[in-house]
């Protein structure tokens, strides 16, 4: 058994910089962090394989796009109990939207010999989007579930997990291969082992660039993303405050003038 668990290096500040041309995240590496709902996912994939009848038949292996630094995270992830890890890093690859993301990440999954299940965090924190997993089950064709709050047992042939719907929580049995994309609260990320630290220390993570991945420079990168950032910005906070008199209808009349008047 294969469990790819894809992460992302995200900010670990709230003082986000954003590059003026292209209005994407710097990302420096400085500051980076794994992506909470990711961590999640992460230690989903570890008591999976600590379940498992022999531990050593299921694989899991860390996967992520991002600038060099990114490697270190993948390490430490390898310290936590990940088996392996691949970095998709070139600046082919920045500047990408969801869809151009997905198809960068299903190349390192091809690259990784395939996979049985694919976990990924339910969103990441600074995009927002939650569109990686289901994305990359359209890409293999591969059944998905979403915000996945319970992994209840896992089969050859299919896994039974817990999922949030509309209407609350649904009991389901997904077909592998699958991904399932996993809620923050399923799983809290273990701590790093003495041993485990020591292991990661002389891993070496496998850093594939465009050409390497045999990626279609046509489907990566800012270039290849059908869907742009038109402009960012971060908002002005002020602490000033205005009383509105007067009864409801003339705080009414009052606020709507306010409101008028403010600079959008």
């Amino acid at each position: 058994m294969h469990v790819v668990v894809c992460v992302k290096a995200v900010p670990g500040s709230t003082e986000v910089k954003m590059d003026p041309k292209t209005n994407t995240i710097v990302r420096d590496g400085g500051q980076a962090v794994i992506n909470p709902f990711d961590a999640s996912a992460l230690e989903t994939a570890l008591r999976i394989k600590d379940a498992a009848a022999e531990p050593a038949d299921v694989r899991v292996s860390v996967l992520s796009m991002g600038i060099p630094a990114t490697a270190d995270l993948l390490r430490d992830c390898i310290a936590r109990g990940a088996d392996d890890g691949l970095l998709l890093s070139d600046r082919a690859f920045a500047g990408a939207d969801t869809l151009a993301t997905t198809y960068a990440l299903s190349r390192g999954i091809e690259a990784l010999g395939g996979a049985d299940l694919i976990l990924c965090g339910k969103m990441a924190v600074d995009g927002d989007t939650a569109q990686i997993g289901p994305e990359l089950a359209g890409t293999f064709e591969w059944p998905c579930a979403t915000d996945v709050v319970e992994v209840r047992g896992l089969e050859p042939m299919c896994t039974c997990v817990r999922a949030n719907i509309d209407r609350g929580v649904a009991s389901l049995a997904v077909p592998l291969p699958a991904v399932l994309t996993v809620s923050k609260d399923i799983a809290d990320l273990r701590m790093p082992s003495i041993a485990g630290i020591m292991a990661a220390e002389t891993v070496s993570i496998e850093v594939l660039d465009a050409k390497r991945s045999a990626s279609d420079a046509r489907r990566i990168g800012l270039s290849g993303s059908p869907t742009q950032v038109v402009r960012s910005f971060v908002p002005d906070r002020a602490d000033g405050a205005v009383t509105v008199p007067g009864d409801a209808a003339e705080q009414a009349c009052a606020l709507a003038q306010l409101i008028e008047g403010m600079s959008l």
